[in-house]
């Protein structure tokens, strides 16, 4: 009889033990799913600021498209939204080879990744391959590395339609790679193809960040005063 009740207490402990180890876990993911909400939660509140931003600026077209930051505030977030012109980049479509290897050698390419590079245009050209539909297909070019792309990818474009980048909106790097003079953009036309950078900080450290291109309406009173042409966040 001892025997059984000693067998039925270490049985009764041994329950009492594995729930106490389940109840544990649970508690624990339980947490875990709370901050993982909390956590979403907050990341989406702060990257709808960064679209309050996009759409701030977007109303009001006087800001100067030359990359300059614009300081605003959505309800707790601090914003800081710059305009850029797609015309200050390099027109992949038709850009002069020769520009191409210059910018590629200011964004830190070898002598033979960015002769590399041009002749793997020069072939695309030639060949009557459709172009580029997104940017993001300049990485399968030979000689590219995610480096290299990375630098190259905020001096490129395939909207701007011009032979090469206006200087009033091209970046330094850009000017000092083609030899470009330096000219204020302030009214300036910055063309209908821009690139808005929206950066969101809300308390407790939480960050987002928007860079998208968009296509202006010719009419200001159009509906949709802009379309989006690429998004990244």
């Amino acid at each position: 009889m001892k025997r059984q009740r000693g067998a039925a207490l270490l049985l009764v402990l041994w329950v009492l033990a594995l729930l106490s180890v389940l109840l544990g876990g649970l508690a624990g993911w339980v947490q875990l799913e709370s901050r993982q909400a909390l956590w979403l939660r907050q990341h989406t509140q702060t990257v709808l600021a960064a679209e309050a931003g996009i759409a701030q600026v977007m109303a009001d077209r006087r800001w100067v498209a030359d990359g300059r930051d614009i300081p605003l505030a959505f309800d707790d977030a601090q914003l800081h939204v710059s305009l850029r012109s797609e015309r200050g980049k390099l027109y992949l479509i038709n850009a002069d080879l020769q520009d191409l290897t210059h910018l590629a050698l200011a964004c830190g390419a070898t002598p033979a990744q960015a002769t590399q590079l041009a002749k793997a245009l020069e072939a695309r050209r030639h060949q009557g391959l459709a172009p580029f539909r997104v940017l993001e297909e300049v990485r399968q070019l030979p000689g590219m590395t995610q480096t290299l792309y990375s630098q190259l990818l905020p001096e490129i474009t395939l909207w701007s339609d011009l032979d090469r980048p206006d200087p009033a909106f091209a970046s330094p790097l850009m000017r000092k790679a083609l030899n470009l003079p330096r000219q204020n953009a302030e009214g300036v036309d910055p063309g209908e193809v821009l690139v808005v950078d929206s950066r969101a900080e809300r308390p407790g450290g939480y960050q987002a960040r928007l860079q998208v291109t968009v296509l202006l309406s010719p009419s200001e009173d159009s509906a949709q005063p802009y379309r989006v042409l690429r998004w990244q966040e």
